[in-house]
């Protein structure tokens, strides 16, 4: 589940901030001061995510981000500021911050800034995680890391460095749905946005080499209007 914190003294923005996030997925916890926020992420640290306002009472949004970065070099952290506010979006990224989304805002700008700091947050995880793997296992399948190779029943499959890495992402993240943006970010980077074509060639190619019948795949599952996830 993907956990996020928004931290807002104005209750209406607050409310506007955590409907929207918990529509597109989100699991929210809200505090509406930084000190409340403190103790929160004090009490469970497994957030992916906090959204600051910069203006608060008491310790104001740039100090609990510059507390909650030393504490944590993993964490996604977002500044809700004001368009007169630009000196205090400069200090929070210096104190940190991943990004600011400056008010007013629509839901849809909301959802995507989360979402681009999320998918950050997740893959820079993975990677960390990862490293620490000699291998990743999924029913027949085994992903060596050190070598770059998969293997399936005990069958060396050919991948070129793309297949590799879309493979890599596939079993860091069974069962999920990945979409097509996803997967392109994390393989090609963003500098490749809109050009999701050549995800679904590079997937076509993989089921040739993987699938008992392409045709009808059964690890490497179409999310109808959005991506692929994997399946063992």
């Amino acid at each position: 589940m993907k956990r996020i914190v928004v931290v807002e003294d104005e209750a209406a923005i607050r409310e506007f901030v955590v409907i929207n996030l918990e529509r597109a997925g989100y699991e929210v916890v809200e505090a509406d001061c930084g000190e409340d926020a403190l103790k929160i992420y004090e009490e469970d640290n497994g957030f992916d995510v906090i959204i600051l306002d910069i203006m608060m009472p008491g310790i104001d949004g740039i100090s609990v981000c510059k507390t909650l970065r030393k504490k944590s070099s993993e964490l996604g952290i977002i500044l809700l500021t004001a368009k007169t506010q630009e000196m205090d979006k400069v200090t929070g990224l210096m104190m940190g911050a991943d990004d600011y989304i400056t008010k007013p805002f629509s839901p849809s700008e909301l959802v995507a800034r989360v979402d681009s700091v999320y998918r950050r947050v997740a893959l820079a995880t993975m990677r960390i995680e990862n490293k620490f793997k000699e291998e990743l296992k999924s029913g027949e399948f085994t992903l060596n890391m050190r070598n770059r190779t998969l293997i399936k029943n005990q069958k060396m499959i050919e991948l070129t460095q793309v297949e590799f890495q879309i493979m890599e992402y596939f079993l860091s993240n069974p069962s999920t749905a990945l979409s097509r943006t996803e997967i392109l970010h994390h393989v090609w980077g963003a500098e490749k946005a809109g050009e999701e074509k050549i995800v679904d060639v590079n997937i076509r190619r993989i089921r040739m080499k993987i699938e008992d019948d392409p045709s009808i795949p059964r690890h490497i599952v179409t999310v109808w209007g959005l991506g692929y996830k994997w399946e063992e």
